[in-house]
């Protein structure tokens, strides 16, 4: 398996060579637990998230990659915010790929499922909100966590 690695405003990135909208997810318990992921290709935690494919709505997508990433099915709430910022590439190892960041971040709630491992995460947990910050992270999930732990307007950026 390939590896992400991930650059901001760094001369040494790679350009770009797409753009793919993707989502991340900050699902939510009722005990205000996060579900996190610890991600298999770079080792950090981060919420699930994914690509959006040909035929499917953005909140489908993130659904969808909720569910493959952690074994829980959830039920989108809100929006924590758009990123888009042209300084932050994600670099992919196994295809050339240097994606230009583009993501959309919602809220939303457990419907049903257990935490499980999945090919893009080695652990699923829930983590009270409280010790977040204490989790190893790239810059960008620590951003779109702080947005959301922040709870006020829509970040767009």
């Amino acid at each position: 398996m390939g590896r992400r690695i991930d650059y901001y405003d760094d001369p040494e990135a790679p350009a770009a060579n797409s753009l793919v909208p993707s989502v991340n997810v900050f699902v939510v318990n009722d005990r205000d637990e996060v579900l996190m992921i610890r991600r298999t290709d770079n080792d950090n935690w981060a919420v699930p998230g994914g690509a959006v494919d040909l035929g499917e709505s953005v909140p489908q997508a993130a659904i969808r990659e909720t569910l493959e990433e952690t074994g829980v099915t959830c039920e989108i709430t809100a929006t924590v915010g758009i990123y888009s910022d042209p300084k932050h590439i994600i670099y992919y190892t196994s295809d050339g790929e240097a994606r230009q960041e583009f993501s959309i971040a919602f809220t939303a709630r457990p419907v049903s499922g257990q935490p499980r491992p999945s090919s893009e995460s080695k652990e699923v947990v829930w983590i009270p909100k409280g010790e977040l910050a204490t989790y190893r992270m790239d810059r960008s999930m620590r951003l779109r966590v702080g947005h959301f732990l922040a709870g006020g307007p829509m970040h767009i950026g």
